[in-house]
């Protein structure tokens, strides 16, 4: 594989790497610690995310435990978790915070795969604006001669079975996660 194919390959994976971390926080029927995880709290004068103020834990399929490191900043755990809007609301019990998944219906279930085919369809637009950036530098080579036209069909051949490698990893994320949104 070549070098300019093979130096895309971190770029790929970055775009593949956003659509992991979307569909992770997209709510399925079970707890998921990530939905959560990345929540903007205002907490000693400054914007920090959850993760870092506390930890955070799924005791059960349908419940996000918050055990904030500091007793002093449960409060504005809990503001940041109201705001967040993420279909829960926060318990608190002195300084434990619940948060119960409600049950989800079908119609529930069914838009959130629309949702979770959408962030699939966004990355595979983003796989197509790396290839095109890369199919560019290609043909721009070949106008300049430092590649021959054998040489130009090999790498966009080599280009094209790369993306078609790419395409099945979100094809299985989305798959994977439309499997896991629909099981009750």
């Amino acid at each position: 594989m070549s070098q300019l194919i093979e130096g895309s390959k971190p770029a790929f994976q970055n775009v593949l790497a956003h659509l992991e971390k979307e569909l992770n926080n997209i709510r399925s029927g079970r707890a998921n610690a990530a939905i959560v995880e990345e929540v903007k709290v205002e907490a000693y004068g400054s914007m920090m995310e959850l993760k870092g103020l506390a930890s955070i834990s799924v005791p059960d399929a349908k419940t996000i435990q918050i055990e904030p490191w500091d007793k002093g900043v449960v409060k504005d755990i809990e503001k940041a978790l109201i705001v967040a809007n993420i279909g829960m609301s926060p318990n608190v019990a002195g300084t434990v915070i619940r948060l119960v998944m409600p049950p989800t219906t079908e119609e529930n279930r069914r838009d959130t795969v629309k949702a979770v085919h959408q962030k699939g369809e966004q990355t595979r637009i983003g796989i197509r604006g790396v290839r095109e950036e890369i199919r560019d530098q290609v043909l721009q080579d070949e106008k300049d001669k430092k590649l021959s036209e054998d040489d130009r069909f090999r790498l966009l051949e080599e280009l094209d079975k790369l993306v078609a490698e790419f395409n099945k990893q979100i094809d299985a994320a989305v798959q994977k996660k439309e499997e896991e949104v629909m099981t009750v």
